[in-house]
């Protein structure tokens, strides 16, 4: 397979037509190898309209629901960016092509070495990666203006919305039953609000699940 000729047509048949309009986010899709950041025998998918899995709980989006989510974000080159989830890196690898500073956040410290592992095989540069409780939105490292969950959840984490500076946006997929929606959080004057523009395929990220009620 002709990976260059792939990427081109993944932009052309899944980025472009789907409303996403910020060119810098479709120059850099455009410029890194998606297959660099799956393992061997699942590179030929890299290409393909579907989520596949990079690790245990970990996946590279399809790249219309991907480039949507990180599109309404609305990332601006001087933001300082909290990628959480990010897996092997595509999403921290793209955002540092938009951002002026990307805090990748994983849960393990393995989890974090091959994240850096794979950031540095593609060349990434402004990225800061640690590992920690997602749940936390790294501790110490915010206020952010954008931060970015690498997967579906019913229940956003309270301190991702408290990590967010003034202006900053929280760009998460919420499930809501069987369907999944992207929800774009804004903190504006100690009030977050936040919009639902459009349904998505995202993957689920686990450990985020609503609590269990009981109805007697």
């Amino acid at each position: 397979m002709d990976m260059e000729t792939a990427r081109l047509a993944l932009i052309d048949s899944q980025v472009r037509p789907n409303d996403v309009t910020d060119r810098r986010l479709i120059s850099a899709m455009a410029s890194l190898p998606r297959e660099a950041f799956l393992p061997e025998a699942r590179q030929a998918l890299a290409y393909a309209d579907a989520v596949v899995e990079t690790g245990p709980g970990r996946y590279l989006w399809a790249a219309r629901d991907f480039s949507k989510v990180v599109n309404a974000a609305a990332v601006a080159p001087g933001d300082r960016v909290l990628d959480i989830a990010p897996g092997t890196g595509y999403s921290s690898a793209v955002l540092a092509k938009l951002a002026g500073k990307v805090i990748a956040l994983e849960q393990t410290p393995q989890a974090a070495e091959l994240l850096s592992a794979t950031l540095k095989k593609v060349g990434a540069v402004g990225v800061e990666v640690i590992s920690g409780d997602l749940a936390t939105a790294a501790a110490g490292k915010g206020p952010f203006d954008v931060i970015f969950v690498n997967g579906a959840v019913e229940t956003p984490a309270p301190a991702w919305i408290e990590a967010l500076a003034e202006g900053g946006r929280l760009a998460v997929v919420v499930s809501e039953g069987p369907v999944r929606r992207a929800r774009i959080y804004t903190r504006s004057g100690g009030v977050t609000a936040f919009r639902s523009p459009f349904e998505t395929a995202a993957p689920s990220l686990a450990g985020f699940e609503a609590p269990v009620r009981f109805e007697f």
